[in-house]
């Protein structure tokens, strides 16, 4: 069957009217803002939480211990009044420990249900290499499905929904390393870098007027999660070009032929991006887009976060990790390979 000029997807696209644009942009402004008064730095980790919240995706992390993770996690679930929790793993944390069990009532003779800290918007799983593999299956488990269940019966997940899963790179002894599979269900993963010297001030400065230490419960929530959940309707309006989509697919197809496209790299990736990542591009892409107050995505939109999408999905071999060749420097030498629509 072939398309007519009114069937075409481009001409059954409903664009985004500039009343929704402003809309989108009034809820993002109070976010950012909420989000800047409790936050020094992490423009990048920010701008990953709010991508990642606009398309439903989640958030892998790692970084040193005391890079406001935790903080900033927090501080996004109370500005948007969303319920959050912070989960801490440990080697003994079990499945039920998250997703949650049954408890015997001996007053009533029955069993009654507790649902587990995953049953929240904002989820920080803290140090999630240091859970076991059963313990971290279960928490991507309820991530992909968005429901847990429990003796036989299904418990959805709330929406929004957004876990930001943070790792130590430092401190290996009694880690389990996340399979590259279960890796690549996290929409981006961004690496921190320490704050400068001025955004370190700032910091100094905020704990000498005993504003840093405050609890992020007295934030004063800038939306509501009705307003998250309309802002990721709107996003899935975003309108990509097919030109666009085929530099996703090009750019994602490059990862898979390293060794035929990039000489100089050859031998160094194992296995380039899977369909996932593909599909992460897109959604980054719209989200970016919206973003920066337009109905349609740009080829730019693909290239912002590419590092954060691209890192955790290509598995790099040891001879790259011998000779240091960082996953970001595989990235650049990709998109610079494939020519910009």
């Amino acid at each position: 069957m072939t398309l007519g000029p009114t069937d075409s997807p481009a001409a059954t696209h409903r664009p985004l009217s500039p009343p929704e644009l402003e809309r989108a942009a009034s809820v993002v402004d109070a976010v950012t803002t909420t989000f800047a008064s409790r936050v020094v730095g992490q423009d990048r980790l920010r701008t990953a939480l709010l991508v990642a919240l606009m398309s439903e995706g989640h958030v892998l992390v790692e970084s040193v211990p005391g890079l406001a993770k935790t903080l900033a996690s927090s501080t996004l679930a109370h500005a948007v009044g969303a319920r959050y929790s912070r989960i801490q793993c440990t080697p003994d944390l079990l499945p039920s420990d998250i997703v949650g069990t049954q408890v015997y009532d001996p007053r009533h003779h029955l069993f009654e249900t507790q649902l587990g800290p995953v049953h929240a918007n904002v989820v920080l799983l803290d140090e999630i290499n240091r859970a076991s593999a059963k313990t971290q299956s279960a928490m991507l488990e309820a991530m992909q499905e968005r429901q847990t269940s429990i003796a036989g019966e299904v418990h959805r997940l709330p929406r929004p929904f957004l876990v930001l899963a943070t790792q130590n790179p430092l401190d290996d002894e009694g880690t389990h390393v996340l399979p590259q599979a279960q890796m690549d269900r996290f929409l981006l993963k961004e690496v921190l870098d320490y704050p400068t010297d001025e955004e370190e001030l700032v910091v100094l400065d905020r704990v000498d007027a005993g504003t840093l230490g405050r609890s992020t419960t007295d934030v004063t929530a800038s939306v509501g999660t009705p307003d998250v959940v309309e802002l990721q309707a709107l996003v899935d309006r975003v309108y990509v070009d097919p030109a666009v989509k085929r530099y996703i697919v090009s750019v994602v197809g490059a990862t898979r032929r390293v060794d035929t496209l990039l000489p100089d790299l050859a031998g160094y990736v194992e296995t380039g991006a899977s369909p996932r990542g593909t599909i992460a591009f897109l959604q980054v892409a719209k989200a970016l887009a919206l973003l920066d107050g337009r109905h349609y995505a740009v080829p730019e939109d693909v290239r912002t976060l590419r590092h954060a999408v691209l890192r955790h999905r290509l598995h790099l071999s040891f001879e790259a990790l011998a000779d240091r060749v960082a996953p970001e420097t595989v990235v650049d030498a990709v998109f610079d390979a494939v020519p910009t629509p």
